[in-house]
């Protein structure tokens, strides 16, 4: 599976300041030809109001990208992940399934760009405060023991990954859940109240799991699936472990 590129975001993000900044020149020319007429200070006063629009336009985004170089939780760079979170990602992905850009592609630009300001904020919880979200579809398919609900009951036999996640998840004294949906994650999240959450999941799993879990900060780690979507899915537990060196402190 290739590395998610969040630069992809970005330049669409771009892309779309630039047609609402020239949007906001021909709101501004337009009307300016007729407002004059009505009064000479009218252009003037439209004028501002849309270089008001414009400043926090491109300076927003400057944040954005000052964010993602410096690797710092510069100001306002929460509300920053709100803005991407809640308002820009819905016309992002419009725009680019315009220009035919893969949904996938774009969603893992997405999750990119969200971990890169999750881990600006330089976060760290004790183990007691975090949790590890799975998909039901990291269990082999065929297994007997249903683990969905309470992951204490895998046995460990090691033929799927279950078993290596709930060891490090174990290890470190961290809550583990599997969810079979949106609805049952969001259930798991209001009841255990983490301050953190490391998810596994699909492109579209993760986009939505990252949306409705704001404000939390979630690192999402994509799964791999060799055998299709939603069925024998695999983690690189490297990449799970780096995520928990981190982000968890170690216990006392």
């Amino acid at each position: 599976m290739a590395k998610p590129r969040k630069r992809l975001f970005i330049g669409l993000l771009t892309a779309s300041s630039a047609v609402v900044l020239l949007f906001a020149f021909l709101l501004w020319w337009v009307p300016s030809v007729g407002l004059v007429n009505i009064h000479p200070v009218l252009p003037v006063l439209f004028g501002i109001i849309l270089g008001l629009l414009t400043f926090f336009v491109v300076g927003g985004l400057g944040m954005l990208v000052l964010t993602l170089l410096t690797g710092r939780d510069l100001f306002l760079s929460q509300r920053l992940r709100k803005l991407v979170i809640r308002y820009l990602f819905p016309g992002i992905i419009s725009i680019g399934r315009l220009v035919g850009i893969d949904r996938d592609t774009l969603q893992q630009s997405f999750i990119a760009l969200n971990n890169q300001l999750v881990r600006a904020k330089k976060l760290r919880v004790s183990p007691d405060k975090a949790l590890i979200l799975l998909p039901h579809c990291i269990q082999l398919f065929d297994c007997d023991i249903k683990i969905t609900g309470d992951v204490s009951r895998c046995i460990q036999c090691g033929k799927c990954d279950i078993s290596g996640l709930s060891a490090a998840a174990n290890k470190r004294g961290i809550d583990i859940a599997v969810a079979t949906g949106g609805t049952l994650a969001r259930k798991i999240i209001v009841e255990r109240r983490p301050r953190f959450i490391l998810a596994v999941a699909c492109e579209r799993d993760l986009t939505s799991g990252i949306r409705d879990s704001y404000p939390l900060p979630v690192i999402g780690v994509l799964n791999h699936r060799p055998n299709g979507p939603c069925f024998n899915t695999h983690i690189v537990m490297d990449e799970v472990e780096k995520v928990l060196d981190e982000f968890i402190t170690s216990e006392s």
